[in-house]
């Protein structure tokens, strides 16, 4: 469990049975069988099919508090009804033995079944069970719920009484293998061999047996999870998976593997769980990839993090600052720093890093402000009835206005009845005019903001109006079907990713514009090109089938079990619009749409990008833009053609011939560069001045870019045996100095590059350093270049009398 009420993540791997996945064996009785009936059976259970020594159990009960007594009913029946001895039945408080799922609702005794782990039966005793140490484990809770506890937290006797029982199924199956933890049974062995075959390590060792425990439970619940339908993210149940994988990530650099390998592991694990867990069989390669994509992301900037994290640590404790710049730089999440710095008995400043990042929320929400000005400026929800939307069906209509806000050059309208879409799911509002008898608005902009629908623009003729006005709405109805063309896409597209990519694809968020459609969804890695142009087919495939587009309104829970898709995150109402298009698709939707798909004419698929971690962005064209699009491309095509002076069908090979062409001139020119380097360093070691019998080359040199000057310094100090060199100029704008120097010099004279050319570079206005034999710096006056250069022998000479 890594977080909420139950949180052991910092215990997973170091303790016998902590885990952030582990499987619930239950059964329930609602109203029917009670205590009685649920201690015979679990004991039988237990001792009888699972064959655990009955000298070795020791149950539980509500030793009564908080007005309620004491669970003498089960403390009496363990005697009863099994052939537990009456002073192995111990009363425990209420944190221990009563059960409650919050601060209100069902709630009840409970009373749990407990195995003694010790070798000697004779020193099991109450004193030693109630110290609650590892010589006993729990084995099994059995919830007897039959209160309910009210706002007022008060508790009532519920009418009828249910039985919850629950029992650990890793920690069984622990106690039947005779294991003395989770990760020697054979749930986890297996998983736990194959992390030490991919990684080369040893899986009992002191290195490897945390590293590959902490692993192996944290693919396991990434694996479940991932099928069950939840993706890594940045919030939400998201960032929990993420932070799962970025921990395992850090400890598989504990076992030397610096590239993705967790991917690796995810086949053995369902393969081992297929006969109980199909669905996560069935999902193998997409819970694989999905991995993948997250190791790949944050393998990135793990490394970096991590040489960070022992630069800020050599210092002491870590501060907020220091946490957050590895949470918001590297992607390391906060538990993940405090798991490091436990480990060098180091603290981090818990209450400075949710300081910096509520900071950070704050400069986020300071960034927006205004943005969203025309919503935000339409601030109280209006009285009355009004924004009753009748634009499913009519693009114009008479209305009466509700009410009107004016500020500089925006107005602002609500109106008793509008057949304007305001801006939602994705699709932008509609545009269009207001007529009044004597005013007109020219409508920019249709938004959800008051409790209703505003429309803003600007009165282009007139006074504005005021409640109670009389208009004549009238939706702009090119752009209208332009928007609908565009949305009846996203939903072909969605569905087309789906058949090409997998059942993963879902929908992560979208723009339908009048000019473009933008269609972001779950996917982990870059699509292939044949995998976009099957796409685009399918697509177009159904324009040209002409499909029927149909819409109705039904119940969600209906709406779904027919197979209509939600938006992610997406909150609903009771009832729902549902889009249908004849049998290719079936989504939740509020927008508008084509009656046919034959009306969005054709479809061009023109980018797709990745925009976050395991999301794509696909951007796409329909009707005129598709063919505006498909115009532009021939015009360009045209050109190239001429250019080229060859007909299209023969332009990849002529443009391969060129960029083949291009890879020769350029070898030559480098070969050439190289020759004039060469000679260029000939000459200025031939023109060695001498300082006190050591050799010294100072010059001011042209080269193309860091390298070649690089090059020249390492010719120059090949070629003068013992000596000293520094060569400037301008490199790409900047200037630039290198220093060198033999390691003759270095050894029997402590001449150092590093301090030579952090002398040169000052005079420039500029610092640097390096290594003895060769040091880098840079300049900010172009102008004291020479300067710099001509005053290098002195400084050389300075150096070499204090030798």
């Amino acid at each position: 469990r890594a977080g909420g009420k139950h949180n052991d993540l910092d215990n997973v791997g170091y303790t016998a049975r902590h885990h952030t996945f582990f499987e619930m064996l239950g059964n329930w009785s609602f109203g029917d069988y009670f205590k009685e009936e649920a201690i015979q059976w679990h004991w039988e259970l237990v001792t009888e099919k699972f064959g655990m020594d009955k000298e070795r159990l020791w149950a539980t009960v509500f030793e009564g508090g908080e007005g309620v007594p004491a669970d003498e009913d089960a403390e009496g029946l363990w005697p009863k009804v099994t052939d537990l001895p009456a002073d192995r039945v111990v009363r425990l408080p209420a944190k221990d033995n009563f059960w409650e799922m919050g601060e209100t609702g069902p709630c009840g005794p409970c009373s749990e079944l407990h195995y003694y782990l010790g070798d000697d039966l004779s020193l099991q005793n109450e004193d030693l069970f109630r110290q609650d140490g590892p010589e006993f484990v729990e084995i099994g809770n059995l919830v007897f719920i039959q209160f309910n506890r009210g706002e007022d937290g008060v508790l009532q006797p519920l009418p009828q009484q249910h039985v919850d029982t629950g029992t650990g199924f890793e920690r069984l199956c622990s106690l039947l293998q005779n294991k003395d933890n989770n990760y020697d049974t054979d749930v986890f062995r297996p998983l736990i061999e194959r992390i030490a075959e991919v990684t080369g390590g040893d899986p009992d060792s002191d290195t490897g047996r945390v590293p590959m425990r902490v692993i192996a439970d944290h693919v396991r619940a990434l694996t479940f999870a991932i099928a069950d339908g939840a993706m890594p993210a940045n919030d939400g149940r998201g960032y929990v998976l993420r932070r799962l994988l970025r921990r395992a990530s850090r400890f598989g650099r504990q076992l030397d593997q610096h590239e993705p390998f967790m991917h690796k592991l995810v086949e053995s694990l369902t393969g081992t769980v297929a006969h109980v867990f199909p669905e996560a069989a069935a999902k193998s390669a997409h819970i694989a990839m999905v991995i993948q994509a997250e190791e790949e992301s944050f393998g990135k900037t793990l490394d970096r993090g991590l040489d960070i994290f022992e630069r800020l640590s050599a210092k002491g404790d870590i501060s907020g600052a220091d946490a957050f710049q590895l949470y918001d730089t590297f992607g390391f999440p906060l538990d993940l720093t405090e798991l490091m710095a436990r480990e060098r008995g180091l603290t981090v400043d818990h209450e400075g890093f949710e300081g910096e990042l509520d900071s950070q929320r704050q400069r986020g929400r300071a960034a927006t402000k205004g943005r969203f000005r025309a919503a935000e400026g339409v601030d109280d929800v209006i009285s009355g009835e009004h924004s009753v939307f009748v634009g499913y069906d009519e693009l114009e209509t008479d209305a009466t206005v509700a009410h009107v806000e004016h500020e500089e050059e925006v107005i602002r309208v609500v109106l008793a009845t509008t057949p304007f879409y305001a801006e939602s799911g994705g699709q932008l509002g509609d545009r269009g005019v207001l007529q009044g008898e004597d005013f007109c608005i020219e409508v920019e902009d249709t938004l959800k903001a008051r409790g209703g629908i505003v429309h803003a623009g600007r009165l282009v003729a007139g006074q504005a109006p005021v409640a109670g006005a009389k208009v004549h709405a009238t939706v702009d109805a090119g752009a209208r079907a332009a928007g609908a063309r565009n949305h009846t896409a996203t939903h072909l597209l969605h569905e087309a990713l789906r058949r090409t990519l997998g059942d993963h694809v879902g929908q992560m968020g979208s723009l339908v514009s009048t000019e473009r459609l933008r269609f972001d969804f779950s996917h982990f890695h870059a699509m292939e090109p044949e995998q976009l142009l099957q796409v685009e087919q399918i697509v177009n495939e159904q324009i040209r089938e002409d499909l029927e587009v149909s819409t109705s309104e039904q119940e969600l829970a209906q709406a779904k079990q027919l197979g209509a898709r939600a938006l992610f995150g997406e909150k609903y109402g009771d009832r729902v619009r549902v889009v249908k298009i004849a049998d290719f698709s079936l989504e939740l939707c509020g927008g508008t749409h084509v009656q046919h798909t034959g009306q969005i004419g054709s479809f061009d698929l023109s980018a797709e990008s990745g925009i976050a971690a395991g999301t794509r962005r696909i951007e796409a064209l329909s009707g005129a833009g598709a063919e505006r699009a498909a115009q532009q491309h021939r015009q360009w095509l045209g050109e190239i053609s001429q250019l080229l002076n060859a007909p299209p069908q023969q332009l990849p090979t002529q443009v391969q011939a060129l960029q083949e062409r291009l890879r020769e001139l350029e070898k030559a020119l480098a070969e050439a560069r190289r020759k004039v380097a060469g000679d260029s360093v000939a000459d200025l070691t031939a023109a060695a001045i001498d300082i006190d019998g050591v050799h010294v080359v100072a010059s001011r040199v042209h080269v193309e870019d860091i390298g070649a000057l690089r090059t020249m310094a390492d010719g120059i100090r090949e070629g003068l045996g013992s000596g000293v060199g520094l060569l400037g100029g301008e490199v790409g704008d900047k200037v630039s100095f290198i220093a060198v120097v033999t390691d003759d010099l270095i050894k029997d004279r402590g001449i150092k590059a590093g301090d030579i050319v952090k002398e040169v570079a000052q005079i420039a206005g500029g610092s640097g350093g390096g290594k003895p034999h060769l040091a880098q710096a840079g300049g900010k006056d172009p102008s004291k270049i020479d300067d710099a250069i001509a005053a290098a022998p002195d400084l050389i000479r300075q150096r070499l009398s204090k030798s």
